[in-house]
C-alpha cells in the first residue's frame, strides 16, 4: 500500500513539472554554492629506526630474531597511528648486516648515521657493539642493545648508549657459583672464542670459580669461526676436568660438544653462557647437547608478555633468543619520543629521561 502511494505521488509531481514547463519561461538556474572540500589528511612523517646485527653467517638466526623483535614493535606502533608534535608518524625500519664483524659493524654504523636514523637498536655482539657505539655517540644518536652483555659497553661514559639485557659480570658469577655449589665441581677447563663477549664472560667465570676454590686445569682459546675443536679437546681430555666452560656462541659451541662426545670425553659437565643457550644447540650438537648447563643474562621468553609471544609467533615463529629485549628497546625509543613530543635525538634524549636509565 505504501509502495503504491509513493508511486502515485511521483507521477503527480512529474505531471506538474511538465505543465509548469509549458506555460512559463525557464528561468536561469542559480549556481549552487560549492561545498567546502574536506581538509586533506596530513601526510605521514617517516621516522627511521635502525637495527644492526648479523643477518648472514653462522649466527644469522640470532641476528634475524633480534631484527624481528624491532620490526614487530614498529608495526604495532604504526597500527596505533602515533602523532608526535602534531604530525602523524610512520616508523620505518632500516636494517643493516654487520656480519658479527667489528670492522663491518663500524662501517654500517656510519651508514645509519648518514641515513639520519632517529635511534638504533643493536648490535648483537659485544665485540661489534662497543666500537660501533663510539660512532653513534659522536653523532648523538641513542642506541640500545638487547643482547650485548660485556660491561665495557655501558662503562664508556657515553650518554647515548644503553642495553635492555644483563651484563657478563652478573651472569658469569651466577653460572660459576652454580657449578661450584650445586654441581660440586673441583676442577674446570676454560675455553673462549677470543671475542669481547666470549673472553670477557670466561674471565668472569674463572674469577668466581677460583674464589670458590675450584682449580682451573686448562685455559684454551679458539675464535668465533672455530668449528674444529679436536686439538683443544684432546689437551683438555688429558687434564681430566670435572667441567668445561666455554665462552662463545652456539655456532661454535655446538660442534665443540659433538666432537667431545666423539673423542670419548664423558662424565664432564659442559657449561656455556647465553650465546650458546639456544635451541640451535640441539641441532648442531645432536644428542651430545643433552645435560649441558647454560646461563642467560635475563630470561627473555619468561619476561615477555603472552600478547608479545603470540604476536611474534604468528609472524615469525618461536623466539630464538633476545627478540623480546630488542622489542622492548624499540619501544623505549618510541616512548621517549612521545614523552618529549619530538623525534629529534637531541631533544628526546634528555627531555624523556632516557639518559638517566
Amino acid at each position: 500500500m505504501n509502495l503504491q502511494r509513493t508511486l502515485g505521488l511521483s507521477l503527480v509531481a512529474i505531471a506538474l513539472a511538465a505543465s509548469y514547463g509549458c506555460g512559463k519561461k525557464e528561468e536561469p538556474k542559480k549556481e549552487e554554492p560549492k561545498k567546502a572540500e574536506a581538509p586533506a589528511a596530513p601526510a605521514e612523517t617517516v621516522v627511521k629506526i635502525g637495527h644492526v646485527g648479523p643477518l648472514t653467517g653462522s649466527i644469522a638466526h640470532l641476528g634475524k630474531d633480534n631484527e624481528n623483535g624491532v620490526r614487530l614493535a614498529l608495526d604495532e606502533a604504526n597500527a596505533k597511528g602515533i602523532t608526535i608534535d602534531g604530525k602523524k608518524i610512520k616508523f620505518e625500519l632500516v636494517g643493516e648486516d654487520d656480519q658479527a664483524d667489528p670492522k663491518v659493524g663500524t662501517t654500517v654504523a656510519q651508514k645509519l648515521v648518514d641515513a639520519k636514523v632517529a635511534g638504533i637498536v643493536g648490535h648483537l655482539n659485544s665485540g661489534v657493539t662497543i666500537p660501533a657505539s663510539a660512532i653513534y655517540n659522536q653523532a648523538g644518536i641513542p642506541m640500545i642493545s638487547g643482547s650485548a652483555t660485556n660491561p665495557k659497553l655501558t662503562e664508556q661514559g657515553f650518554k647515548v648508549t644503553f642495553r635492555t639485557v644483563g651484563r657478563d659480570d652478573q651472569q658469569g658469577p651466577a653460572i660459576a657459583s652454580y657449578l661450584a655449589s650445586e654441581a660440586k665441581i673441583k676442577t674446570v677447563a676454560i675455553v673462549d672464542d677470543a671475542t669481547a663477549y666470549g673472553k670477557g664472560l670466561a674471565e668472569e667465570v674463572e674469577k668466581t670459580l677460583k674464589a670458590a676454590g675450584v682449580k682451573v686445569v686448562a685455559s684454551e682459546h679458539g675464535t668465533d669461526k672455530t668449528t674444529d675443536w679436536k686439538a683443544v679437546l684432546t689437551k683438555i681430555k688429558g687434564k681430566k676436568p670435572d667441567a668445561v666452560f666455554y665462552g662463545g656462541m652456539d655456532a661454535t659451541a655446538g660442534p665443540m660438544i659433538k666432537q667431545a662426545a666423539e673423542l670419548g670425553i664423558k662424565k664432564v659437565q659442559f657449561a656455556f653462557g647465553d650465546g650458546a643457550c639456544t635451541d640451535e644447540m640441539s641441532k648442531l650438537a645432536g644428542d651430545a647437547a643433552e645435560g649441558l648447563i647454560c646461563s642467560q643474562a635475563g630470561l627473555p621468553t619468561q619476561a615477555a608478555s603472552k600478547a608479545f609471544l603470540d604476536a611474534f609467533k604468528a609472524k615469525y615463529g618461536d623466539v630464538k633468543q633476545y627478540a623480546p629485549f630488542t622489542y622492548d628497546a624499540a619501544g623505549l625509543l618510541i616512548s621517549a619520543m612521545q614523552k618529549a613530543n619530538s623525534t629529534d635525538p637531541a631533544k628526546y634524549l634528555p627531555v624523556a629521561g632516557l639518559d638517566q636509565l
